[in-house]
């Protein structure tokens, strides 16, 4: 039957992380503590980070382009209705190319910097399991105060950016 103990002998993920003595176990809390805390502001980071635009702002138009009215009306010219437009047969500026490839790289760039804190953070979450599961209620309450603390702290800062 498993249950929490308040021992300062445990084992923590790996057998050189072997802690017998209350100085081990108040650095080993300390240590499960931090790592809570780094979660919980890569949780933060992470949702900053999604909830920016992953597009520019809307690129200016340009004047060939414009939405304005012309400087004569058709109705005065009868040959202009039956022409081609003047701007269909004009070369333009390559600019929609460089327009829609620098949100693309930029949401790529992006999208790859979201997965990597996606998989640093359920990393760093199973590690932190896996010490509450230790069932030492120090190493608990160090994961639950961390959690606290970063939440406390880091919540705000997301506040503060946005």
């Amino acid at each position: 039957m498993m249950y929490f103990e308040g021992s300062s002998n445990v084992t923590l993920l790996f057998d050189f992380w072997s802690v017998h003595e209350p100085g081990g176990m108040v650095l080993s809390v300390f240590v499960v503590l931090l790592l809570t805390v780094i979660y919980e502001l890569l949780k933060v980071w992470k949702n900053t980070l999604a909830q920016q635009p992953t597009h520019p702002s809307a690129p200016s138009i340009p004047a060939a382009f414009s939405t304005s009215p012309p400087c004569f009306s058709p109705e005065n010219s009868p040959t202009l209705t039956n022409s081609p437009s003047e701007i269909s047969l004009t070369p333009t500026e390559n600019t929609a190319t460089t327009a829609v490839i620098t949100p693309t790289v930029n949401s790529w760039l992006l999208h790859s910097l979201l997965t990597g804190l996606h998989i640093v953070q359920v990393v760093l979450g199973y590690i932190l399991m896996l010490c509450v599961m230790s069932y030492n209620i120090w190493i608990f309450l160090g994961v639950i105060v961390g959690s606290l603390l970063g939440y406390f702290f880091a919540f705000p800062l997301l506040a503060h950016v946005n």
